[in-house]
């Protein structure tokens, strides 16, 4: 059982990242929030679930642990496969499932593409008791890391987010500690890096 990953992003999709862990590469299926935040030539950790067919072997991989945890508590529902389970992953959070069962409302889970109403009412009733009780007091939104604030505000500067992104990643590699950790220290040393030639010409 392969039960997480970490490697480097060689390719990044829609919902499918491919990770190269010591020189091989696994395609792994990831949540649409995942696939967005994965970055070519950066780093990623994830928790996985191996798919095991007669045909094939397939990894679905989470940022959490909780996520893979409810991935495959949703797979032991009758007329829940793989495909469906990380559909309802993509489309609802962690607490909103767990409140849907909670309250014995299916409603959102037939919002949820290739999810009937037979479906989803095996789902409310099958996962009775088997979810953590959801939190009643939203958590505070986790703050945008460094990198990102500084990618956002030289987009707010006129900076297309593709020659952001680029400038700040090239930046981060050679900044120090205390520089890549303060945002205004990591934007100075990106519009230095941008040359104030081009911060007055061509952004694209």
């Amino acid at each position: 059982m392969i039960s997480s990953l970490r490697g480097t992003v060689l390719h990044a999709g829609l919902d499918t990242v491919v990770l190269e862990v010591s020189g091989v590469g696994f395609s792994v299926a990831v949540p649409p929030d995942v696939a967005r935040t994965a970055r070519v030539g950066h780093e990623l950790f994830l928790h996985t679930h191996l798919i095991v067919r007669e045909d094939a072997m397939n990894l679905v991989g989470f940022a959490t642990a909780d996520e893979l945890d409810v991935f495959g508590t949703l797979l032991g529902v009758n007329g829940v496969g793989p495909k469906s389970a990380l559909g309802i992953l993509a489309t609802l959070t962690i607490d909103q499932i767990s409140e849907a069962v909670d309250a014995e409302d299916d409603r959102p889970f037939r919002k949820v593409s290739g999810i009937g109403p037979k479906t989803a009412k095996l789902i409310v009733v099958q996962l009775q008791g088997r979810l953590a009780a959801p939190t009643r007091e939203a958590a505070a939104p986790a703050a945008p890391d460094v990198s990102d604030q500084v990618v956002q505000a030289l987009m707010g500067l006129g900076w297309a987010e593709r020659v952001a992104i680029e400038a700040v990643d090239r930046v981060s590699e050679t900044a120090s500690d205390a520089d890549r950790a303060s945002v205004g220290s990591l934007l100075r040393l990106t519009l230095a890096a941008l040359g104030p030639a081009k911060s007055g010409g061509a952004r694209g």
